[in-house]
């Protein structure tokens, strides 16, 4: 790229935000989603459908490109469950730890624990035109919450390409450097290069 692109985030997710932020640091210049633009209902049945959804709604909005990333949790014990509904699995209005708690008590005496983590971002431009890339990151999920950092399930999720630790226990350039928006979001760097 000669120029920095520079790309609206649809993600009002402000640990998101910080990630995704982080991994583009200084080759993408990345512009706060304005705070009159509502949320997007994500009622897509794909990842790519709900991502498509918030950079499309952003991009109206804005007159800008916007760039969007939707990601899920498929555990294979669970037949690809959390999957698109990672973000609302223990209800509407659940919080992170509900969501964990019930993936947790859903694999109790789980012995097949094999999951991975499943980031689509896509970027949409004013004439139509879209990049969408794919990230993904296998591991398992652990038997108890391990660790302080993170979000999400990230304290219940140890990735294969790691050393051990959950993505919970890892700084951020650890995470960022193994996980499933890291990968998607360097998939996206290459493609818009």
């Amino acid at each position: 790229m000669s120029e920095r692109i520079q790309l609206v985030c649809a993600s009002a997710n402000p640990d998101k935000v910080a990630e995704i932020s982080a991994i583009l640091d200084g080759v993408v210049d990345l512009v706060p989603r304005p705070a009159a633009v509502p949320d997007v209902v994500e009622d897509a049945d794909t990842l790519t459908g709900n991502a498509r959804l918030k950079a499309v709604a952003i991009c109206e909005a804005t007159g800008k490109p916007a760039v969007a990333d939707d990601t899920g949790l498929e555990v294979d014990a669970l037949g690809g469950a959390p999957g698109v509904h990672a973000a609302h699995y223990a209800g509407e209005g659940c919080s992170y730890a509900d969501n964990r708690a019930k993936l947790l008590a859903e694999l109790a005496g789980a012995v097949d624990r094999r999951a991975r983590f499943r980031t689509c971002v896509l970027v949409r431009w004013p004439d139509g035109r879209e990049v969408a890339v794919d990230g993904v990151c296998e591991g398992t999920i652990t038997e108890r919450e391990l660790g302080e950092r993170g979000f999400g399930y990230d304290s219940v999720f140890r990735p294969d390409d790691g050393d051990g630790r959950t993505f919970a226990e890892m700084d951020e350039a650890d995470k960022h450097a193994i996980s499933h928006r890291g990968r998607a979001f360097r998939n996206l760097l290459a493609a818009l290069s």
